[in-house]
């Protein structure tokens, strides 16, 4: 049995001009079926266009120094294709009907598995994250994922989130015990000229294998001009476990609006995760600048639990439907700063934030954290100066509106160390304000009461100025209980 296989061992010329993506497709294929590393020729670059087939990856993977074009220019009707797949060969195990019911933090699931699987499961009887504002919808069908042993056993950093009273759907996908590895490779993609509208392009990496390590791939565009549709990611994790991304550098797309709305940005991603538990993002950097507004977020995340950012140069960190614990450490995030929604512990360390706030808590899922909310000696340098002041903690809940979910603040907040840069503020500049107000018109009556902060410790704020930071919400300081420690 060979130990590699090249990708011209199966035809790739990689002169940059001929398509080489069957070649490509076939190494990967005989590699799936030996167990051969797959290696790129040194010094080709591969060019891969159109195509309605997927390389599907299970075995490790060397893109050395090669290059790989990625032609989006003339893509449409197989833009949703992925150029790449990695993929489990463990077969996902279909549970539904076996169990009946879950509860919000239930310890043990009635079932027996062969191996410790990340477990999906779903009630489309209920939904949640029902959006509000530009992009209001419907939200989502409830859904969680979680780590299960194979006596049931929920592993307890992944805890169960919602009641499931109704369970449509039961998923087991087993995790891998032996790591996959995709090291090296410069990937540029020419990107699409499609109509400004909601048409997603995911023509990168899609990782449905948990412990996957991917390292030193670097990601680059070219081709955005007047007009583009948005992209899902360039790599795009989905339902898998244990996932650790380093040494990389990803690019952020240009912020295109919709052609009918042009009030309206279109997100798009180089790095999307979803449904995912325990990633790692360590050491990577995007290649534009992270204060600069011409380009959309690097980042964003829908149902995931316990992410980790560590020396992370990004425009953004998005929690976009909920994330179960994350850390942001030793890190610099840009324009768009630390979006969060979600639940458990959310801990920023030794993080400067470049941004109209120091975490934006988002408006359209309703400014929602149920748990505590830690900063430790990080730096905020306010980017843009909001008429109704600058905020540590951005927030907006009228109690007007049904999310799907219970609305409040994080119940406890420290901060033990931040630096404010709050020199060259407007004429007027009071000082800066840790809290918006998130709710002007507040009487009581809310159908939706947004439950507020507890308790706040603080120690070492120091502001540039040398003006104090300031509370002026009345209803949010009656209820708060003020701690220096």
């Amino acid at each position: 049995m060979k130990q590699y296989v090249y990708y011209s061992d199966f035809g790739a010329r990689g002169n940059g001009v001929d398509c080489d993506f069957d070649a490509i497709i076939a190494a990967h294929e005989s590699a799936n079926e030996t167990g051969a590393m797959v290696r790129s020729d040194k010094g080709a670059t591969y060019y891969i266009g159109d195509s309605n087939r997927t390389a599907v990856i299970q075995t490790d993977t060397d893109w050395g120094d090669a290059r790989f074009i990625i032609d989006d220019s003339k893509v449409d009707a197989n833009r949703s294709v992925w150029v790449f797949r990695v993929e489990s060969k463990l077969a996902p195990l279909d549970l539904t009907g076996k169990v009946q019911a879950l509860n919000k933090g239930q310890e043990r699931l009635n079932i027996e598995l062969e191996r410790t699987s990340l477990v999906l499961v779903e009630d489309d009887s209920a939904r949640r994250f029902i959006r509000r504002g530009i992009n209001a919808n419907e939200g989502s069908a409830q859904n969680d994922v979680f780590r299960v042993d194979p006596q049931g056993q929920v592993n307890s950093n992944t805890p169960i989130i919602w009641d499931f009273e109704n369970i449509s759907a039961l998923m087991a996908y087993p995790i891998d015990t032996t790591a996959l590895t995709l090291r090296g490779g410069r990937f540029t993609t020419i990107a699409n000229q499609a109509e400004r509208e909601y048409r997603y392009y995911s023509r990168g990496i899609q990782i449905t294998r948990s412990n996957v390590l991917v390292d030193g791939i670097r990601h680059y565009i070219r081709g955005e001009y007047d007009t583009g549709a948005p992209y899902t990611g360039f790599i795009y994790t989905l339902r898998c476990a244990d996932i650790t991304i380093q040494n990389s550098f990803f690019t952020g797309h240009k912020l295109y609006r919709l052609a009918r709305d042009e009030k309206n940005p279109m997100g798009t991603y180089d790095l999307r995760t979803h449904q995912t538990l325990d990633i790692k993002i360590v050491n990577v950097s995007q290649t534009n600048d992270i204060t600069d507004d011409y380009y959309w977020g690097i980042f964003s995340s829908n149902f995931c639990k316990n992410i980790i950012f560590d020396h992370v140069s990004f425009s953004r960190f998005d929690a976009h439907q909920g994330v179960h614990n994350t850390t942001i450490r030793n890190s610099q995030i840009g324009y768009h700063g630390i979006k969060l929604i979600g639940a458990g512990i959310a801990l920023v360390e030794n993080t400067t934030v470049y941004s109209g706030n120091f975490i934006d808590f988002r408006i359209d899922y309703g400014s929602v954290w149920e748990g505590d909310v830690i900063i430790r000696d990080s730096a905020f340098i306010p980017l843009r100066h909001n008429p109704d002041g600058i905020f540590v903690f951005k927030m907006q809940n009228d109690g007007q509106h049904n999310f799907g979910y219970p609305v409040m603040m994080p119940g406890r907040i420290t901060i033990d160390g931040l630096s404010i840069e709050d020199l060259n503020m407007p004429s007027g500049y009071e000082g800066i304000l840790l809290f918006e107000n998130f709710n002007p018109s507040h009487n009581g009556d809310e159908p939706f009461p947004y439950s507020t902060t507890q308790e706040l410790r603080i120690r070492n704020i120091h502001t540039a100025s040398g003006i104090p930071f300031r509370i002026t919400n009345d209803y949010l300081r009656k209820n708060l209980l003020i701690s220096e420690f």
